[in-house]
């Protein structure tokens, strides 16, 4: 304890006597063109004094992290010439940057890491994987200044002697250039000097080092993902990019590359479509109106009718879904993109190099594609836990339920999330009697938790037996009737179903096809690991949709697509970072159930300054005729301002009025510009523009008002 107090007084010390008696003023460009002559008379005179001097100099200035560390390398390649000026701050500047590396290590590592350990999770696990690349990319391609390097980079597990000889080695490049800049800066005597061919190269190469640096850095790691397999690339390719998966991410990519004249070849092993059509968006929202009609039969009384009834059955309901998926399914076929210039194969692909895709046929032959670049969407699939006795009673998912020709008469739905509580709604309201097993406090977990409330209240109103905090713990089979066993407070609970409709979310589709052999890695959460340009470790294997995640929405999908097809066709002139900033949601029960961005929960928990607006839509008159009048649009703000940082809705038609906060977040535009904007009447948007107005009530200005009434009183004297 007692050295680490003497080490930050010394450093107070040193900051307080750099600021107070404004020693900055010699580390500046124009203080060094003042005494240009000076100094190199000096060096001349006194060459090994002078080198020593400048030397503890600039570690002192590195060490302590005062600016003007970029000055002092433009002079020592004034005063002492390029060889001699880069020796000296090669080896002053690396010595500086580990004593502050050191001293930040020694003072704060341990408390930083035990208070933010979570913030700087991303940078230890870089360090961990692969320390000494993941520094030399930093100091080659400075992301952040130097002296914000050395003192990050302290506080993370790596060893000083990597620390010291890959700062050595990284910082070289960039020395160089700045040490022959200011070779050439010495020579400037009059303004007709700036325009010297030699001075003006220099200076360029200041400007486009880091531009060259990065493409120095992506050699040299394509050089060592790719060693293991640079002999088994092609000298042509038949394609520039094959797409694996027919998905909302894969036929996204594959109709840009085609659109922009690409040879691409789209492989799909079993729909085109992907689970979007055939087994999740398209089918669950056709269910989803079917039964919401017989919900407003049921309420026929609010509209005015005496009674209302339909003759039906499930198996003809379910023919229904299996029609609309038809009508759809040419928009996703392959005759649809084949007219587009998309090479569309059907088989299992698998990637046995960098370059190269297998393809067996559905035939049994097999065919090799050769490949500029790979996409790999190959999605997900529903996550089915190991509960023990459950394989053996037989189970549905997401993916199987659209089989089903008879309604079960009871039925377990496992799981509170989106995918769960729209089929538990449904099923309820065709008529079964649905129990819902969540193991979290509440369903719709991820939204705020008056959005479970009432999305909990209406399931019970409908007859649903939500059971939250129940932990699945067994399927048993007694007397020929299915029992599931949940704990529940320490107790066992035993819920008889006749169906167990299993949906706790979706697992990515990374196995089988080659990932191994290659070593893509994978997150935690097992989707593929990608940078923020969706690359994989091979810059030419790129990964989007489900697969990848963060989001498992299909428009999330479609817009991961443009980055992953644009970055793989054009990357080596210009790549895009795939951009997450405004992506919204919904979940389609009823009420509805929509958002984009922060929620008031997650900027309590994040800690992110913020102002609450609350407009109640049972006050909304277009809600009222649609007798309708339920839920509340939420809006999250800046504190003082009208920024938009998110917005939650709940009621009917949710996800079409979330439309204009994703419009606004976008591209922002704040409450008062929405407020000022005509909505038609009568309308359920005007939401948007009443919680605006309660937003701009809440923030008028009371002493302006004041001085206005007694202005309109002073009127009417």
């Amino acid at each position: 304890m007692k050295s680490k107090l003497v080490i930050v007084v010394l450093i107070a010390a040193a900051l307080a006597a750099f600021f107070t008696f404004d020693l900055g003023r010699f580390l500046t460009l124009d203080y060094f063109k003042a005494q240009q002559a000076t100094l190199a008379a000096h060096v001349a005179a006194n060459p090994l004094q002078s080198a020593l001097l400048f030397f503890g100099t600039y570690v002192a200035v590195a060490a302590f992290s005062l600016p003007g560390a970029a000055i002092l390398t433009l002079v020592a390649g004034a005063i002492f010439g390029f060889w001699q000026g880069l020796l000296i701050v090669s080896f002053a500047s690396t010595i500086g940057a580990t004593l502050a590396f050191l001293s930040s290590r020694f003072l704060l590592r341990d408390y930083v890491q035990s208070k933010f350990g979570e913030r700087l999770k991303p940078i230890n696990e870089g360090v961990a994987k692969d320390g000494p690349f993941y520094l030399f990319a930093l100091r080659l391609v400075p992301l952040f200044p130097f002296f914000v390097v050395n003192l990050v980079m302290g506080l993370t597990p790596i060893k000083t002697l990597p620390f010291y000889w890959v700062s050595q080695i990284g910082m070289l490049a960039g020395t160089a250039v700045f040490v022959n800049a200011g070779t050439q800066l010495a020579q400037i005597t009059s303004l007709k000097g700036i325009l010297s061919p030699a001075i003006l190269g220099s200076f360029a190469l200041l400007g486009i080092f880091p531009i060259i640096a990065k493409k120095v850095l992506d050699w040299l790691q394509g050089r060592k993902v790719y060693a293991k397999w640079a002999h088994l690339k092609p000298k042509s390719f038949d394609n520039n990019v094959v797409v694996i998966g027919a998905g909302s991410a894969g036929l996204v990519t594959s109709y840009i590359a085609a659109a922009v004249k690409a040879k691409v070849t789209l492989v799909e092993k079993h729909k085109m479509g992907g689970d979007c059509l055939n087994t999740g968006c398209v089918p669950s929202k056709a269910l989803i109106r079917s039964a919401k009609l017989l919900s407003h039969m049921s309420r026929a009384k609010e509209f005015g009718f005496e009674s209302a009834s339909a003759t039906w059955n499930f198996g003809q309901v379910m023919d229904r879904v299996h029609r609309v998926i038809g009508e759809i399914e040419p928009h996703d076929s392959i005759e649809r993109y084949t007219s587009l210039g998309v090479d569309c194969v059907t088989g299992t692909a698998t990637i046995t190099s960098p370059w190269t895709v297998d393809v067996v046929l559905d035939n049994g032959t097999k065919k090799t594609l050769t490949t500029k670049n790979i996409v790999i969407a190959s999605g997900a699939r529903p996550f089915v836990p190991p509960i023990p006795g459950l394989k053996e009673a037989g189970y549905l998912t997401s993916d199987s339920v659209w089989n089903l020709r008879e309604l079960p008469k009871r039925l377990v739905v496992l799981g509170g999330g989106p995918i769960g509580s729209e089929l538990t709604q449904c099923f309820a309201r065709f008529g079964a009697k649905v129990s819902q097993v969540e193991m979290m406090p509440r369903i719709l977990i991820r939204e705020d938790p008056e959005v479970s409330d009432i999305v909990t209240k209406r399931f019970k109103d409908e007859g649903v037996a939500v059971l939250t905090g129940h932990k699945a713990k067994q399927v048993i089979v007694e007397n020929g009737e299915k029992i599931l066993i949940c704990e529940f407070e320490g107790k066992d609970v035993r819920i008889s179903f006749d169906e167990i409709l299993v949906a706790v979310g979706r697992t990515a589709n990374v196995t089988g096809f080659g990932l191994e052999e290659l070593g893509i890695p994978t997150r935690p959460n097992k989707t593929i690991e990608t940078n923020d340009y969706l690359q994989t470790i091979f810059p030419n294997i790129f990964a989007c949709g489900d697969v990848a995640g963060p989001y498992q929405f299909t428009h999330t999908a479609a817009h991961q697509a443009w980055f992953a097809a644009v970055n793989a066709l054009f990357g080596r002139f210009k790549k895009f970072k795939t951009d997450y900033r405004v992506i919204p949601w919904a979940t389609f029960t009823d009420p509805e159930v929509a958002r984009v961005g922060l929620s008031e929960s997650e900027a309590k928990e994040k800690n992110i300054p913020h102002e609450v607006t609350l407009y109640g839509i049972d006050d909304l008159d277009r809600a009222i005729a649609d007798s309708e009048a339920h839920g509340f649009v939420k809006v999250i703000t800046v504190p003082g301002k009208d920024t938009i940082l998110g917005a939650t809705i709940v009621g009917d038609h949710a996800g079409d009025i979330l439309v204009e906060y994703v419009t606004a977040m976008k591209y922002g535009i704040g409450l008062n510009k929405i407020l000022g904007t005509i909505h038609t009447y009568p309308t359920l948007g005007e939401a948007n523009k009443f919680a605006a107005g309660v937003w701009k009530r809440n923030h008028q200005p009371t002493k302006l008002l004041e001085w206005v009434k007694k202005f309109h009183a002073w009127e009417r004297s």
